[in-house]
């Protein structure tokens, strides 16, 4: 095995090409999206090139069309070591979790629970709680008002035999905690409850084990994992058996359209394919055994490379910030690469906007705002509509741009 050849990397995005003018500044917003890369472009651009008619039918360039399509699903299946038929594909997990609430809502069930959290982006909160207004009873797992953390023994006084649905983050797009998934699903699946997991904000820094996790649902956008802008979403054969249709009547028997409307862009879908190639390719030049193991453990094992890496480059950044008077960094302080991706947020009380806009001005890219976790900022008690200065990156960040967002932080701040 190689070190972490991170210049290897970088020649896979288009963004760091020295032509392109993003190569000039260092982006420090990638919990928003990350850069896609060249894989993923090139695909999706010969698919409008050449493919882009109706797929699935009796011509040559629609016949292409419709097997880049089932590739690229086939493709991420084995990514994540899941049956084909468990895989639905929609625009956004925005979209996909509006659809999945709604399936919910109609599911003939006696628990009438539904368990949420206050530490979720609101696409996973706001769509479960208006199904109080359908016959359902929805309870809140509060974060801890010191730490933004969600507790075990808080889920356990809540969790009882009413409960038909847990849905959380496997990590916070703020504060960057990774929650203990496993247990969490272990202790509602003990109690015959549901699990829903917001995988968006950890995926782009490693793909998880959904067996391993033992969740009815997990969860995760491909705009942010170096692809285009869809949702990918796992469902249990059995859950999904049991979910009303939300999909056209005659598509009731395939189990992967059973949730989904109206089916995205498809040269997009064609083009998710590029991110299990990306991964194969960085495998390769790290791994003399890449032929020899499955997909999925190649995932594994170059997310463990990618997160060595980060956390490499998160500690000076979190002990400059812990050290620099009126900056409060939110949430816990343990950067173990078991609990925290390289997501900081921070409170500055000033003006947040103006702090982004400074920097943008040294060819640095941020964030500010509330990021759809309003519920949590209020909970830490954060002022909004200013909200906080948001800094996350990822495997493809280098050191020398993490030292000058130190520079252009001490001067600013």
């Amino acid at each position: 095995m190689k070190d972490f050849d991170l210049n290897f990397v970088r020649r896979h995005f288009y963004a760091f090409d020295a032509d392109n003018p993003l190569s000039e500044k260092a982006f420090f917003e990638n919990a928003g999206g990350s850069f896609p890369c060249k894989f993923v472009v090139d695909k999706l651009t010969k698919f409008y090139q050449t493919t882009k008619v109706q797929p699935y039918g009796y011509f040559n360039g629609s016949i292409e069309a419709g097997e880049e399509m089932d590739n690229s699903c086939k493709k991420i299946a084995q990514l994540l070591r899941v049956p084909l038929n468990n895989l639905h594909v929609g625009p956004s997990t925005s979209q996909n979790t509006y659809v999945l609430a709604n399936a919910f809502k109609d599911l003939q069930t006696d628990r009438k629970v539904i368990i949420v959290t206050n530490q979720d982006h609101e696409a996973n909160s706001g769509v479960w709680r208006r199904l109080k207004n359908f016959g359902y009873i929805v309870k809140e797992w509060k974060v801890r008002k010191n730490t933004g953390s969600l507790v075990l023994d808080d889920l356990i006084k809540i969790l009882d035999k009413d409960v038909c649905l847990v849905t959380f983050p496997h990590c916070s797009n703020i504060i960057g905690e990774i929650n203990p998934v496993e247990k969490i699903c272990e202790l509602s699946k003990e109690n015959g409850s549901y699990t829903c997991v917001d995988g968006v904000s950890y995926v782009p820094h490693s793909f998880p084990n959904i067996k391993k996790i033992g969740c009815d649902i997990y969860m995760f956008s491909t705009y942010k994992t170096y692809g285009p802008h869809l949702g990918i979403m796992y469902v249990d054969e059995n859950l999904n058996r049991l979910l009303p249709v939300q999909g056209h009547y005659f598509n009731a028997k395939d189990p992967t359209k059973t949730l989904t409307p109206a089916g995205p862009d498809h040269a997009q879908i064609a083009s998710v394919a590029g991110i299990v190639d990306y991964i194969e390719e960085i495998d390769r030049h790290h791994f003399k055994d890449n032929e020899e193991i499955a997909t999925h453990l190649k995932a594994e094992r170059i997310g463990k490379l990618q997160r060595e890496a980060e956390s490499e480059i998160l500690l000076p950044l979190f002990n400059f910030l812990k050290q620099k008077k009126g900056v409060k960094i939110l949430g816990n302080m343990d950067l173990s690469i078991d609990k925290k991706v390289p997501t900081i947020s921070i409170d500055i009380k000033g003006d947040v906007d103006g702090v982004v806009q400074q920097l943008n001005k040294k060819g640095l890219m941020a964030g500010s705002g509330d990021f759809y976790a309003v519920r949590l900022l209020e909970s830490l008690g954060i002022e909004l509509p200013a909200g906080v200065l948001r800094l996350s990156f990822v495997h493809y960040t280098k050191s020398k741009e993490i030292d000058s967002l130190i520079e252009a932080l001490d001067q600013i701040l």
